[in-house]
């Protein structure tokens, strides 16, 4: 899963509010899913950018994660590595595509995991627990001032 960093979580937090917002969310655009979303906020190209340079490719979003190659060359593939830069894997973009990652979906209740990859509102509910959680692993890591540990540990 991506590295937890404040600029992660607000990437996922600004693209989770422009699919809420968007009456374009379209699962099969390429450059108006889930993925797609998210690459038009790292990369600040129109969503008929992102799919052209799909186009010029094979397959949809799975597909081309699979066959990604720094060094090809192909559009694509440098929308890819702009996401990979801002510190995604190949991993996580697949899962939002699905909205299927384990760790995402066990923050979950149990009767709201059953998401469906290509609803509007499961995709914002995905994003959003996705950044909470990257959120929550950030804040453990960072170091707790001297005088709060003491009163955690008087209480």
């Amino acid at each position: 899963m991506a590295k937890a960093s404040f600029e992660l979580i607000a990437i996922l937090e600004q693209t989770a509010d422009r699919i809420a917002a968007s009456k374009d969310y379209q699962w099969g655009h390429m450059g108006a899913c889930n993925c797609g979303f998210l690459a038009q906020q790292v990369t600040q190209l129109k969503k008929s950018e992102i799919h052209s340079r799909a186009m010029q490719g094979t397959g949809d979003w799975n597909e081309q994660l699979n066959d990604y190659c720094a060094t090809s060359g192909l559009p694509m593939d440098d929308v890819i590595s702009n996401l990979l830069g801002a510190g995604f894997d190949i991993d996580d973009l697949k899962h939002l595509e699905k909205l299927s990652a384990p760790d995402v979906l066990r923050t979950l209740p149990l009767h709201e995991r059953n998401l469906k990859h290509n609803v509007k509102q499961d995709v914002v509910k995905y994003i959003r627990r996705w950044a909470a959680l990257l959120n929550e692993r950030l804040l453990e890591k960072l170091p707790m001032p001297p005088e709060l540990t003491a009163e955690l540990t008087e209480a």
